[in-house]
């Protein structure tokens, strides 16, 4: 795995902490949560504040992460925003940390001007050991305090605030006075510069998780459905519709049923030839690397690839073929042969639709498509290190060098034109629109009719804070600069300090 660290595809994008009040801080906040330090006198954090160095030193890769269920974590600067979550058990842990600190940046900013943020993402259980466990998740509460306990002051100093000005004698209390004057001393004018992050409840709507094998937990759609990867998973443990992703068939059903995914031709602003193209070499450098062809992969021109087609052409795999015939069908302006989800292509010819849920389908859609490793490793990265391990050393050298040329370079470009724009108000307001005519065909089949508000069931959005009366923009307005972020040994190598 050092290749991907070195070219910055590995414990990329973190940030560094290396000043002695910067590292006090952090083991403050350390020892607070997990009882133990840290002798490093120099990491880099993610997201979460988690450090794979500091991992290492522990011994532990869970250490601010007990049993995988409420993930704690450590705020050290709001930089760390544009940091990766690393070891995340759950797809929606990343969207909510970065929500809470959205939501709550004006206070977090102050309470990281003085101090550590440290907290946790709080669920109802403690420990996965069942599928009911998972589904009993429904809204995440974060909780915060700082090594000093400067939140929970603030809280007390609020709290007093209240209560004086409710009561006629608590001028006479003096012990009521001292306590609230020692309390302003060390909080300052929590009325003026509140300290108390307001927005810190969000709701767990549709969500992937490593516990129990790998689950895809699909409740808030049309028709709701777990789909597991683990081929030892028992489905009559899950009360709910329970897909194997093995079983291409139904999985494509599903996703079709819930309009949660679009064919590329019919996929807006995408260059579908040259996606297929792209999945062509792919497949075929995939091949050349498994039959032990020898050279250097990523070294291949574009009339080395095609030589190497005639040279294997009967041993390639069946995903090769189809996408060439769709590609000549394309190219010669004729009828595209039909798709049938039992083809081992299939997939390959999908994305996911602009809706709140596109990562995560993306996500599933590149579990069944590894052989497109350049989504893989956007998507779903951890299955993407778990299959860079059992690459030789000629498809590793290929991949990398591709990530490094091909992606890392631009990634937001390269994005933007494989899956789309981050879906923004249009997308919010088609899927309601959608949702409605779902309510209404569902209305009149059991002979109704609808509500002349056209209100709608609880729609799954991203996380969103519970309540939320000053809602952030929609993701698609102008983003925010992103803060500097340190360079290091775990950091960005390719393009040195950004």
């Amino acid at each position: 795995m050092r290749r991907l660290i070195e070219r910055g595809l590995m414990y990329g994008n973190l940030v560094e902490v290396s000043s002695p009040t910067q590292v006090a801080r952090y083991n403050a906040a350390l020892e607070k949560l997990t009882g133990r330090r840290t002798a490093l006198e120099s990491f880099h954090i993610d997201l979460s504040g988690f450090s794979p160095e500091i991992g290492e030193e522990l011994r532990d890769e869970n250490y601010i992460n007990p049993n995988g269920c409420n993930r704690q974590f450590i705020l050290l600067t709001l930089a760390q925003a544009a940091c990766p979550l690393m070891g995340a058990k759950f797809s929606t842990s990343r969207a909510i940390l970065k929500q809470f600190i959205e939501d709550n940046r004006d206070v977090l900013f102050a309470l990281t001007a003085r101090d550590a943020v440290m907290g946790e993402l709080v669920n109802s259980v403690y420990r996965i050991e069942s599928v009911d466990d998972l589904l009993a998740i429904r809204t995440i509460r974060v909780e915060a305090n700082t090594p000093r306990g400067l939140v929970s002051d603030a809280e007390d100093l609020l709290l007093g605030i209240s209560r004086f000005l409710e009561s006629d004698s608590a001028w006479w209390d003096e012990d009521t006075l001292d306590e609230m004057v020692s309390l302003a001393e060390r909080v300052g004018d929590v009325s003026r510069h509140p300290l108390s992050p307001t927005e810190v409840t969000y709701r767990k709507g549709n969500f992937f998780t490593s516990h129990l094998g790998g689950l895809y937990v699909f409740r808030d759609v049309r028709q709701p459905a777990l789909i597991y990867c683990d081929p030892d998973f028992d489905p009559a443990t899950a009360d709910m519709t329970a897909i194997s992703i093995q079983d291409a068939e139904a999985v494509a059903d599903f996703l079709r049923a819930n309009r949660l995914v679009e064919t590329v031709f019919d996929a807006r602003g995408l260059d579908e030839r040259g996606l297929l193209r792209q999945r062509l070499d792919f497949i075929l450098v995939d091949h050349l690397a498994s039959s032990g062809e020898t050279g250097d992969l990523e070294k291949l021109t574009r009339d080395d690839l095609r030589s190497a087609v005639h040279r294997h052409l009967d041993a390639l795999p069946e995903e090769f073929h189809q996408i060439a015939a769709t590609l000549r069908a394309i190219d010669q302006g004729s009828a595209r042969p039909p798709l049938k989800p039992e083809e081992p292509s299939y997939f390959y010819h999908l994305r996911s639709a602009s809706h709140a849920d596109r990562d995560l389908v993306n996500h599933l859609l590149a579990h069944v498509t590894p052989l497109d490793v350049r989504q893989l490793f956007i998507c779903n990265k951890d299955r993407f290190y778990l299959h860079y391990r059992e690459w030789g050393d000629a498809k590793r050298t290929y991949v990398t060098e591709f990530l490094v040329k091909e992606y890392a370079i631009d990634k937001r470009g390269v994005r933007d034109a494989l899956f789309g724009p981050e879906p923004g108000m249009d997308a919010v307001e088609q899927s309601d629109e959608t949702r409605l005519e779902d309510l209404e065909i569902a209305i009149e089949r059991e002979g109704g009719s609808v509500p002349s508000s056209g209100a709608l069931p609880e729609s799954p959005d991203k996380p969103v804070a519970i309540p939320m009366p000053n809602p952030r923009p929609q993701s698609g307005s102008k983003p925010r600069p992103r803060p500097n972020v340190n360079a290091g040994p775990w950091g960005p190598r390719t393009r040195g300090r950004h």
